[in-house]
């Protein structure tokens, strides 16, 4: 049985712009899932450019489940954009230093959205922008240029900016069994064993 190894980091020959993400991520508050792809029209580096604001001090993480699609040009915005937003103003004197530092904010004073988490079996298209905090459900699908701005649900379509539900993939009983099946932490021989049930239509 011949199964691609999850652990290389260009799976496709000859190939350099699809990687698999796990193998190319440095920071360790960003967790990806095997299998999971991300493909660039440039250069794959690009993922962790596109993951913005986020600082260490705040601790929030990026969660991507297993054979996740992320598409060229997504961005996901962490806690670390939010300003502190009861006052007045938004405006973060404090950042420029000098007598504006007295205003600094402690962090228990800033919108935090907890960490961002993405299911498993989830595609994104290409531009998309996900913001702070959001979950996005086993088996969505994000439209490309879509900001999601709040969590999603299993195994619907989402579009648009803000981004709204288009529809369900599947009707209610159908989500409800697919996401007990959890095929994705099927051991990878019984995947490749089941390919044809895997991708064959669904009603």
């Amino acid at each position: 049985m011949q199964i691609p190894d999850k652990d290389e980091k260009f799976p496709i020959e000859r190939y350099d712009r699809l990687c698999f993400l796990k193998n190319i991520i440095t920071n360790p508050n960003i967790e990806v899932g095997d299998y999971t792809y991300y493909d660039d029209f440039a250069d794959v580096a690009n993922f962790e450019k596109n993951v913005k604001y986020h600082y260490d001090f705040l601790g929030d993480k990026l969660i991507i489940g297993k054979f996740c699609m992320i598409a060229s040009g997504v961005k996901f915005i962490m806690n670390g954009a939010n300003h502190k937003m009861d006052g007045i103003t938004a405006y973060p004197f404090n950042i420029f230093g000098k007598d504006w530092k007295r205003v600094e904010p402690q962090l228990d004073d800033l919108p935090f959205k907890g960490n961002t988490v993405i299911g498993n079996d989830v595609w994104i298209g290409s531009n998309a922008t996900i913001m702070p905090g959001v979950k996005v459900g086993d088996g969505a699908i994000i439209a490309t240029d879509a900001t999601v701005v709040k969590d999603v649900a299993p195994y619907s379509i989402v579009g648009g900016n803000p981004a709204k539900e288009i529809r369900k993939r599947f009707s209610t009983e159908k989500i409800a069994e697919l996401l007990a099946l959890k095929w994705w932490d099927w051991d990878i021989k019984k995947i490749t064993e089941n390919l044809e049930f895997l991708t064959s239509k669904t009603s």
